[in-house]
């Protein structure tokens, strides 16, 4: 039995997460009592498969470049199976970034969903995926260890001004070494607020104190230079005990929280984009 994760759009554009199976009835995990109820789980499993070859168009592809290269110059929401596992995910593909065919692994942008959450749902991922999000830590180790991936971190502050930080590689451990991050080269307009956290394992309020400090989830080093994953405070400059807003240090400071922020990742070919 394969368990995946969809999100049904509903009357009230709210998300919900459902859960369902992909089922051989004839060895169906659920217990069966009559062929009446056979009929209502192998419609509801039909439905299932339904809904996601509507939403998803095709695929699943490896990631988001190969979905545009597939004809899928559209952004949205698209299914990826990374090489080397089984795992299945939805992920935002945007394609009007240039190039295209970047996979969105994190976005805030008005305070709607809580990211202060413990370290299980760090790895699951949570949020609405055409909304705030977090993909998930182990979805983004097995899309960034399927082959060199670089990352482009957009971010905007409140006055409307839009600056960009982008490495050329990036990566992280398996859930075994902490999602440890590795990440390459900068380049952009922002600033250089990721590199110290290089080489840091990742951690959550119920894995270490600058977690709960910083009310994230993060690769904290003591003093954190970037927080995106921070307390969403409307406004820009924030009064808090710590500094545990959405923040880029390099960019408006650590007393400052962003309006939006996006992280997506790429294949790389060792040129900026």
């Amino acid at each position: 039995m394969t368990i995946l994760h969809y999100k049904i759009k509903t009357d009230t554009v709210k998300f919900y997460f459902i859960q369902f199976a992909t089922v051989n009835t004839n060895t169906c995990p659920f217990k069966i009592n009559s062929n009446k109820t056979l009929l209502r789980l192998r419609t509801y499993c039909y439905l299932c498969l339904s809904l996601i070859t509507s939403m998803s168009s095709a695929g699943p592809f490896k990631d988001c470049l190969q979905a545009l290269e597939d004809g899928h110059t559209t952004s949205g929401i698209v299914l990826v199976k990374p090489e080397n596992t089984n795992r299945l995910m939805q992920v935002w593909c945007e394609q009007r970034h240039d190039p295209g065919g970047w996979t969105v692994i994190q976005r805030r942008q008005d305070g709607s969903v809580n990211f202060f959450r413990n370290w299980e749902t760090y790895k699951q991922g949570f949020g609405n995926i055409d909304g705030e999000y977090w993909l998930g830590l182990e979805n983004i180790y097995w899309l960034t260890n399927q082959g060199t991936y670089k990352l482009l971190v957009t971010l905007e502050d409140w006055s409307g001004r839009k600056t960009f930080a982008e490495y050329a590689s990036f990566r992280i451990g398996s859930e075994a070494d902490s999602y440890k991050l590795r990440v390459g080269r900068y380049h952009g307009n922002a600033g250089d607020s990721l590199t110290w956290h290089n080489g840091k394992r990742f951690t959550t309020l119920d894995r270490d104190h600058d977690a709960v400090i910083k009310k994230g989830g993060w690769w904290y080093n003591a003093c954190a230079h970037s927080n995106l994953n921070g307390v969403w405070y409307r406004g820009g400059h924030y009064r808090s005990r710590y500094q545990d807003g959405v923040y880029w240090a390099e960019f408006r400071g650590g007393a400052y929280s962003l309006k939006k922020v996006t992280m997506m990742i790429r294949p790389s070919a060792n040129t900026f984009h």
